[in-house]
């Protein structure tokens, strides 16, 4: 028996561009309301807003479903919480949550380019060397927040007695490795992990968790970035933002999945990640083979004929 959007509710964090917002079309489509978390909306995201228009003095329903903005920071607790709350005001209850948003190791917080310090001055990094406690973005955002954000989504099931669907967005990252790109395999794989070890909620309490993994996907994160342009382009991956959406519905939809299910999803179709003895993935023309090849000839020459500035 399918498992229908249909009529439910959703919150999706980094829903203003890129894949989740290829998914909160899909779902809004399916007539499932969508509470969309981010910093910002691209035109398309502004579109889509207008296309479902929010009265909040009437509940959604699936014939007429919603789309709202709320402007979040995901890095913040206090905003994943008041996305939560704006989410438990705006909709009868909250069927589907998908920590969504992440970045791909940008100059700005990467592991080779150190936080900035006196001997190490002209990094491009925003990250705090002098930071209590450190951190880094990339983990902030892409292993922390979806954590965060799932511990307010059980709450919100466990305390009401409803079943409830965890989709977090992974990436192939989560199961291969490379050196260009260590931040960003290691949020991923903690992603990865974190997932499969909620998939007992799924015969216990009625909580379904899972993981999207796609490889390299043509969207605003390759598009808009000149360092990952100068790598590869973007027109160059194979897989789109659609393509993912889809297999993300699927992962909500069909029943056999939930169980901490990681769901390999490329252009040439998708496959669950078993999580011993898995094969590798086809990464043939996907883009991220060429893409982390090329980084990785990059910072091992940079590291070989300078070292690491910290």
């Amino acid at each position: 028996m399918s498992l229908s959007v249909t009529g439910r509710h959703a919150i999706i964090t980094g829903g203003g561009s890129g894949i989740n917002l290829a998914f909160a079309r899909k779902l809004l489509s399916r007539g499932c309301s969508v509470l969309i978390g981010d910093l910002g909306l691209r035109p398309e995201a502004q579109e889509l807003l207008k296309q479902y228009p929010h009265d909040p003095s009437t509940l959604p329903s699936a014939a007429r479903p919603v789309a709202i903005f709320r402007k979040t920071d995901v890095t913040s607790w206090p905003q994943l919480s008041a996305l939560t709350r704006a989410a438990e005001a705006a909709f009868p209850q909250v069927d589907i949550v998908v920590p969504g948003a992440g970045i791909f190791e940008p100059r700005w917080s990467s592991f080779w380019n150190p936080p900035r310090s006196p001997t190490n001055p002209d990094s491009p990094s925003r990250d705090d060397a002098e930071g209590e406690p450190g951190h880094y973005a990339v983990l902030d955002i892409n292993l922390t927040h979806p954590i965060r954000l799932s511990q307010l989504a059980i709450a919100h099931w466990t305390s009401r007695r409803i079943p409830g669907s965890l989709l977090v967005v992974g990436s192939m990252a989560g199961y291969v490795h490379g050196i260009g790109s260590p931040l960003y395999f290691a949020s991923k794989h903690g992603v990865h992990g974190f997932v499969r070890s909620l998939g007992p909620l799924r015969d216990t309490v009625g909580i379904r968790t899972a993981a999207i993994a796609p490889g390299a996907v043509n969207t605003p994160m390759w598009s808009g970035d000149p360092d990952k342009k100068k790598m590869m382009n973007a027109d160059d991956i194979a897989a789109s933002a659609e393509d993912v959406a889809d297999a993300m519905l699927e992962l909500l939809e069909n029943p056999q999945y939930g169980d901490g299910t990681i769901l390999e999803a490329t252009a040439k179709g998708t496959r669950v990640v078993p999580a011993f003895n898995a094969p590798p993935p086809d990464v043939e023309d996907g883009g991220i083979s060429e893409y982390e090849a090329g980084v990785a000839r990059r910072w091992e020459k940079k590291i070989t004929e300078e070292g690491l500035k910290v």
